[in-house]
């Protein structure tokens, strides 16, 4: 897979948040062999990074303190993961709060806000992203974009941050290709209904929804 974790739908809107200074190029309908991003297009990506520098997760800036995802340190404004030349922002995390209901069989309810040490400062590199309302809608064919740093293949993964343009499908076409018991309301699925998106094997991606959880979310870090 690309991403070792499940990824989060975000909502890009113009209230401060979620808006690039570098205006992103997207093409790609692949999950493998996508392709390369603009460098710095998506400024609230994040790599987790273990003490050794060994990248195993991404994550999601939502504010100067906080990062959407499950880590331990994270590392801000990388692109090319070989390169020391990238004005990179490095913070520990001081506090990970799983979801209380998370349930690590089905990854059900499968996020955690992490609270950084300190706040990043926030550059045409590094900027926060919109977490979407409950109210949003995300009707069924809506296009969305997934990032990582994740295998490109089964056994390489890329330098340069990757990306990719895929539809949203429905919860009933998601449930045709999981089941109807595996998917709950706390998921969403993207991928080319009928076709191959990921690893050449024809079924849809799933991903956390966030307009499910952005409730939990928001309170949280509002009392953390």
């Amino acid at each position: 897979n690309l991403w070792v974790r499940c990824c989060l739908r975000l909502c890009v809107c113009a209230l401060g948040c979620g808006v690039p200074s570098i205006p992103p190029q997207v093409s790609g309908l692949k999950i493998v062999n996508g392709q390369n991003a603009v460098s710095g297009s998506w400024p609230w990506q994040v790599s987790l990074q273990d003490t050794s520098g060994f990248h195993f997760c991404g994550g999601s800036l939502i504010s100067q303190n906080w990062v959407v995802t499950a880590a331990h340190c994270l590392i801000l404004s990388e692109h090319d993961r070989q390169s020391n030349a990238e004005p990179i922002q490095v913070k520990s995390i001081s506090r990970a709060i799983t979801h209380p209901y998370y349930n690590s069989q089905n990854f059900n309810n499968n996020v955690t806000p992490l609270k950084l040490s300190s706040p990043v400062q926030i550059t045409s590199r590094v900027s926060p992203v919109c977490l979407a309302s409950s109210s949003t809608p995300f009707p069924s064919g809506t296009c969305c974009v997934t990032i990582g740093w994740g295998k490109t293949g089964t056994t390489s993964s890329p330098r340069i941050l990757q990306q990719v343009a895929l539809p949203l499908l429905s919860s009933a076409q998601c449930k045709q290709y999981w089941g109807q018991n595996r998917i709950t309301e706390a998921m969403i699925c993207a991928g080319a209904s009928g076709g191959t998106t990921n690893c050449n094997v024809s079924t849809p991606v799933v991903y956390s929804r966030v307009t499910y959880l952005c409730g939990w979310i928001d309170q949280t870090v509002a009392s953390n």
